[in-house]
């Protein structure tokens, strides 16, 4: 309901604040100006987060320290904390980093967006930026009409900083223009009903502009032009810190629960600094003008006073929380649980895992390597095989007597509850995200829908191969059990060996290990035939066994070369260019006839 009723409620505010006076329409031209300067440069940056700042970020998420570098770092390079929270979010919804590491990019982030305070009162307010914004619209507005993607997203940067620095031209144009007609610091409120009152500004502000950046610039040019008291100015600008978590809850509902712990960790850092701030804002206004001085900074200069209380209640903030973050990763796992349904869901794929081209990647390869694993303990049990997690080991189940033990669980039931939901989740994913139809990322989509198809053929393989085997296992016939024991003990070498491979070299699969794996699969299907051969024209078992033999054998070679096909895929390379390379120099099946024939 309410967020129904705030576009209407925002568009008959500013239809009243236009007609009651022309000088608020620069002053709201300025705002929409710069916001959507600020929609022009994120969207630029997003044009070079196709690999880059992905790949920094899984490596700068080592340590708290470290992530609390990144969150800084690429706030005040990108000058937007809601894209590095919106990035965070996307990456562990994904997968790629833990909460924790969530946690302190959005801590440095924060501390990031003082960065631009500093910029706007050293900088913005100083000098005719006006001068450069026309510049850097012509050169992005020409750099925007060119072909490559990079291209454009450059021009899209020159653009956003060039609408920027005109929507701070027109604010602080707006709010000189207004004092010659309303002075707005007469409306001042002192002491903590002030606080509190501007406090609930600032917070509606961000809301409605969806951008504490933006909030940030409109405090500091009225309070350039006199608008609003210093005092209040401080109050207004602890009200934008905390309206700026809305962007990333707004982000986090379509989440995974860890975006929505990320979220709920946001909400609470810029809660908990704020009431801090508030509690201590007197002694924070004595500590401003101490650090001030020190600078050599004048006391009437207060644009600069609001960015050293802006940096000091970021930095406090940061400083308290920072030995809390595992206490409270173990809070938000608490309060936000993993949802536990009947039948197993996506935990990867979501609207925000969506959002970049590596993240979108990573999504699917972890849900189809959750489906991989399910599908192994599924073939695992329809064939009578035991498959310990602890140590890895494959092995074929018999019981007391020595006979052996076929997974009585119906393979269909598993399929439903493990596999269908997420399989079909997965192709959908991949369907909708933009990437999939972007050179350099939809290779690398295709080849894991193929690995999807290729466990889900396994699955189904082994379905048809378990009904003649719990036929022939318990048959009077010594041979026909032989043969059949063979096909098991064949599925689980191949199943080891996959596990074998998979726990080499940090869980990155050697390529030529597997294509070992699948000579492997030609030649048993080779020697099974011979095998079957001979053993109808020894009259051991009848035509009818032989034929139900050799074609439970072809189930058999499909279900293993899917497996070790699918694996190749998933395991073979963690980055796209690697996995291309190495899928280049796989063997096809030429190529393996071709080497069987010249060993036999």
């Amino acid at each position: 309901m309410l967020k129904r009723l705030q576009l209407p409620v925002v568009l008959l505010l500013l239809a009243g604040g236009f007609w009651l006076s022309p000088d608020f329409k620069t002053i709201s031209a300025g705002v929409a100006i710069f916001l959507f300067g600020m929609l022009s440069l994120e969207q630029g940056f997003n044009a070079f987060t196709g690999g880059l700042l992905e790949r920094v970020l899984k490596r700068a998420t080592s340590s708290h320290l470290r992530s609390l570098g990144f969150g800084l770092v690429s706030t005040a390079i990108m000058q937007s904390s809601s894209l590095v929270s919106v990035i965070a979010i996307s990456f562990l919804s994904a997968g790629l980093i833990s909460l924790a590491a969530g946690i302190g990019i959005v801590f440095g982030a924060n501390l990031g967006t003082t960065t631009g305070a500093w910029l706007i009162a050293g900088f913005g307010l100083k000098v005719d930026i006006a001068r450069y914004a026309l510049p850097m619209l012509v050169f992005g507005i020409v750099l925007l009409f060119q072909p490559g993607s990079k291209l454009k997203g450059a021009g899209s940067i020159l653009c956003g900083l060039g609408f920027l620095f005109l929507g701070i031209h027109y604010m602080k144009e707006g709010f000189e223009a207004f004092k010659s007609t309303i002075d707005l610091a007469r409306y001042s409120v002192s002491g903590y009903p002030g606080v509190f009152l501007f406090m609930l500004t600032g917070i509606f502000a961000t809301v409605v502009m969806q951008s504490s950046h933006a909030t940030l610039v409109l405090i500091i040019t009225a309070l350039a032009a006199q608008q609003i008291t210093y005092e209040n100015a401080l109050a207004l600008a602890i009200g934008a810190n905390i309206g700026t978590t809305i962007t990333a809850m707004l982000s986090a509902l379509n989440a995974t629960a860890g975006g929505k712990r990320l979220a709920g960790a946001h909400l609470i850092f810029n809660v908990v600094t704020a009431l801090i701030s508030v509690a201590l804002i007197f002694q924070l206004v004595e500590l401003v003008d101490w650090s001030a001085a020190k600078l050599g900074i004048a006391s009437t200069d207060y644009t600069l006073k609001l960015a050293i209380f802006h940096t000091i209640f970021n930095l406090g903030g940061v400083l308290i929380m920072l030995p809390f973050i595992t206490p409270l990763v173990v809070l938000l796992e608490r309060v936000i649980p993993e949802r536990v349904p009947e039948v197993d869901q996506p935990r990867y794929l979501s609207s925000a895992s969506a959002e970049f081209p590596d993240t979108a990647i990573e999504a699917v390869k972890n849900e189809t390597q959750r489906i991989f694993d399910e599908a192994l303990d599924i073939i695992a049990s329809g064939m009578g095989l035991l498959k310990d997690a602890s140590s890895s080991k494959v092995w074929l189940a018999t019981d007391f007597k020595g006979k052996p033990l076929l997974g009585e669980g119906s393979i269909d039931a598993m399929y439903e509850k493990h596999i269908k939901s997420i399989y079909s989740a997965i192709l959908v994913f991949i369907s909708d995200t933009e990437f999939s139809r972007k050179e350099g990322h939809a290779a690398t989509l295709q080849w894991l829908r193929e690995a999807n198809v290729q466990i889900v053929e396994a699955i189904k393989d082994t379905k048809h191969l378990q009904k003649n085997l719990q036929r022939f296992m318990v048959s009077g016939n010594p041979d026909i059990r032989h043969g059949y024991n063979t096909i098991r003990q064949h599925v689980a070498a191949i199943i080891q060996g996959i596990l074998d491979i998979r726990l080499q070299e940090d869980g990155v699969m050697d390529m030529l290990a597997l294509d070992a794996l699948k000579l492997t699969i030609d030649e048993h299907r080779t020697s099974m035939a011979d095998e079957v051969t001979w053993l109808i024209a020894s009259r051991k078992i009848s035509a009818q066994m032989g034929s139900s033999l050799l074609n439970d054998s072809a189930y058999a070679h499909d279900v293993s070369m899917n497996l070790v096909t699918a694996a190749q895929t998933l395991f073979g390379a963690a980055e796209p260019e690697l996995l291309s390379a190495a899928r280049a120099v796989t063997l096809d099946d030429s190529d393996r006839g071709e080497i069987l024939d010249e060993t036999t």
